[in-house]
């Protein structure tokens, strides 16, 4: 991976390379799930109460869940809401990398873009800050120190993952993490094999302002060629797992105000996001919130192997959660240094 980057917008001429990405097979029927979906739904999430454990240090060997204290942060609560924050940080972990020319074995993600994170992070001052691409549970512990010595303070964090043992998900909140939970199901059945969503299902409350924040955060399968089957057939079914997720939680409590969140590796109006979403007519609909940047456009990644730019990281909200919603103030950050910091550009959405 080119660790040199120039950041511009499509229009511009210029723009440097890194790492080949390979494009994903072709579309998959979405019929390949219908036996699985009447099984879905009828899971019912396991609720766990959130304990008090320490920010978790050391590698973890297998996806796990952990979770800090639940405590609040010093860091000044936004005057007008809650700012929230979802950002796929481009591999935030130890790997294989081609960075300056140079073929990099086991290397962490460079200095010079973890700072470019934590710049950004710094300046937009999240009061609660989702991830994608973090490696080990010492990977989160590193972007929330770095973020505090940056006067950015989020002590409360939960870590897990599924079924890749190399990237996962994590939430930083400067307020308290309440509960948080697993889906009953993680597997999905393709071509006679089963197999277990990748980066899993994130599931977090959040308690702020007298009000809770029900977090459901995902990274699905990307259009890279997979050794298990279609790219797409993959995230269909990933996204499916997640959809039947919400469905459950609703099935629970209809005003559940739940916030869908993450980079979902496809864009508007494809069978993926259809149904994440859901129906328009159905209570449990999602509204994937609007977003555009200061020079009103709306993509949030640009892949440089195939000089793509699209809209593929969304912030989504149930019925009841839209009301809070501040749908003016919610935009895609577009900070002069985004290119140095990752592939993707941080969302932000304001709630009152």
């Amino acid at each position: 991976m080119s660790h040199n980057r120039v950041g511009f917008y499509p229009y511009v001429a210029s723009l440097s390379h890194r790492a080949s990405r390979i494009c994903g097979a072709a579309l998959a029927s979405a019929t390949l799930f219908a036996g699985t979906a009447c099984e879905l739904c009828a899971a019912t999430p396991a609720w766990e109460k959130h304990t008090a454990q320490a920010t978790p240090s050391a590698e973890a060997t297998r996806p796990i869940a952990t979770a800090t204290p639940a405590t609040e942060g010093t860091t000044p609560s936004s005057a007008e809401g809650v700012r929230f924050i979802s950002y796929n940080v481009e591999n935030w972990l130890t790997m294989d990398r081609f960075v300056d020319g140079k073929s990099l074995k086991g290397a962490p993600k460079p200095d010079s873009e973890k700072q470019a994170v934590t710049e950004i992070l710094a300046r937009q001052k999240p009061d609660i800050l989702g991830l994608c691409e973090i490696g080990q549970a010492s990977d989160l512990a590193d972007v929330q120190q770095r973020l505090k010595a940056a006067g950015l303070d989020l002590p409360n964090s939960y870590y897990t993952g599924g079924s890749d043992p190399v990237r996962h998900l994590g939430i930083l909140s400067r307020f308290p993490i309440t509960s948080t939970s697993k889906s009953a199901i993680l597997e999905y059945q393709l071509a006679g094999k089963t197999f277990q969503i990748n980066r899993g299902i994130l599931d977090a409350t959040i308690e702020a302002h007298g009000k809770p924040y029900h977090f459901i955060g995902l990274h699905l399968k990307s259009k890279r060629d997979s050794e298990q089957g279609d790219q797409e057939a993959i995230r269909l079914n990933e996204a499916r797992l997640v959809r039947n997720h919400i469905e459950n939680l609703l099935k629970a409590n209809p005003n559940e105000r739940i916030v869908v969140y993450g980079d979902c590796n496809d864009t508007r109006g494809t069978p993926v996001i259809k149904l994440l979403v859901g129906k328009y007519s159905s209570p449990s609909y999602l509204t994937a919130i609007p977003m555009k940047d200061s020079r009103q456009m709306a993509w949030t990644h640009y892949w440089a192997a195939q000089d793509i730019y699209s809209r593929i990281d969304f912030i989504m909200v149930t019925q009841e959660m839209k009301k809070d919603v501040d749908f003016p103030a919610s935009h895609i950050i577009d900070d002069a240094e985004w290119n140095k910091a990752s592939d993707h550009r941080p969302v932000m959405a304001l709630f009152r």
